[in-house]
């Protein structure tokens, strides 16, 4: 099961007609693709929620799981857990928003947002924590010691002879195309899961990839695909590149590579969701130092934890002290006005999205409560500028069943494909315990 997060097949295949992606093309012509559907409401239409569907089956209304990390609140029954339980060895490398509950896998890391335990090897582990601090610490370009020890470490246990080429070019190149970082995370992830697949020889496996997908997010408007007016200032990216296409043809050589190795086994591929161009410009914030940043205005908490991009959590010992907390950060807003937080309130701990949407210039200060700070560009880093905004609308791919016309199957569906493609029974409905 190849997982490539939000992929849109419809830029694929316009990039196919222009000579690219010869992989992506040989797969689409034999065996054609299907769409998949998931919830109707904009605001639930998140690849933390989508990609717990696909491992469980059940929508967010029967799973709950409403943010990135809370699938480790909830008990339930995962594809992994289920193919287990028949008798199967299973592995999966980075599957959004999963918990590992697995007795035996043959390997498991978990996403680089979710604090899910690893599977494998000291050096995996190691791996997968360094991942994790690269990814999250992106905006800053910050870079522990111990971390790119590690890469570097897992790098030489897993990066296969043959990507050694591809690793040069996007380690030369990564200065002048930043995109470049996180497609080297996503080539690197594709050499463990292949890797450990050959040595660990598992039925089922599963290989998540996520820089299609911020990549579009920030560079849409750049891509030869996109037919539409908005465009991105030269200051953030040269109009003569191209992102969103060197971001797929890593992709077309992973997929290459994945065929090549493992010729025998069934190919599902899903995107989740997929993405269209934003029609208005906001820019994306995050900050620096997420508890600093809180202590200085006056925010009361237990514990930060930084998620993806603009996201964090905030927990606090009692619903009390956590309804404190909510209104002291409803009460921080810029000097225009804007607030900067949106806040969800979960009892004791408050899932926290940085809003402020325009530019933040140095003379751009912030208040909280009745006390002024002068710069709020000291306190955040650019992430980037919005190019691209979710469709419910995913896709589908499978070496075992053509589709010569396009069928639309809700995303629910994926598991009990998975199940009848292995033989095994159906995976129970039920949500949360």
């Amino acid at each position: 099961m190849l997982e490539l997060n939000e992929v849109n097949f419809d830029f694929v295949q316009t990039y196919i007609d222009r000579g690219f992606l010869p992989n992506f093309k040989t797969l689409i012509e034999r065996y054609g693709f299907a769409e998949t559907t998931s919830e109707a409401r904009y605001e639930e239409l998140e690849p933390w929620i989508q990609w717990v569907t696909a491992h469980t089956g059940l929508s967010l209304a029967q799973h709950g799981v409403c943010r990135l990390g809370d699938i480790m609140q909830r008990d339930i029954l995962q594809i992994w857990e289920h193919l287990e339980a028949n008798g199967l060895v299973v592995g999966a490398i980075s599957p959004m928003n999963a918990n590992n509950r697995l007795k035996n896998p043959a390997f498991f890391v978990p996403d680089p947002w979710t604090p899910a335990s690893t599977s494998g090897g000291v050096i995996l582990k190691r791996l997968s924590s360094a991942v994790s601090q690269a990814v999250n610490d992106n905006a800053q370009s910050r870079l522990a010691l111990s971390s790119l020890l590690w890469l570097a470490l897992g790098a030489l246990r897993y990066a296969r002879v043959d990507s050694y080429p591809e690793y040069f070019r996007l380690a030369k190149g990564a200065r002048m195309k930043p995109w470049f970082k996180a497609m080297f995370l996503d080539l690197l992830l594709s050499d463990v899961f292949i890797k450990e697949s050959i040595n660990k020889n598992p039925e089922f496996c599963s290989l998540f990839l996520n820089s299609s997908a911020h990549i579009q997010h920030h560079y849409m408007f750049n891509s030869s695909a996109y037919r539409g007016e908005m465009r991105n200032p030269s200051w953030y990216v040269s109009e003569n590149l191209d992102p969103l296409l060197d971001a797929y043809q890593v992709y077309d050589k992973i997929l290459g590579e994945i065929i090549r190795v493992f010729p025998d086994y069934r190919l599902m591929i899903a995107t989740g969701l997929h993405q269209d161009p934003y029609p208005k410009l906001t820019v994306y914030w995050r900050l620096k130092r997420h508890d600093d940043f809180l202590r200085k205005a006056g925010v009361l908490f237990e514990a930060v934890e930084p998620r993806m991009s603009r996201d964090f959590l905030v927990k606090c010992q009692t619903p009390e002290k956590a309804l404190a907390a909510e209104q002291r950060l409803k009460d921080i807003v810029a000097d225009d006005g804007v607030p900067l937080f949106d806040i969800h309130n979960r009892g004791c701990d408050l899932f926290v999205m940085l809003t402020y949407p325009h530019e933040i210039g140095d003379a751009l200060g912030f208040r909280a409560g009745n006390v002024h700070f002068k710069s709020l560009r000291n306190d955040v880093a650019f992430v980037a500028i919005k190019n691209g905004e979710h469709n419910g609308i995913g896709y589908f791919l499978d070496t075992g069943n053509a589709v010569p016309v396009r069928e639309r199957f809700a995303l629910t569906e994926i598991p009990q494909r998975i199940c009848a493609a292995l033989g095994v029974g159906r995976m129970p409905i039920c949500a949360d315990k």
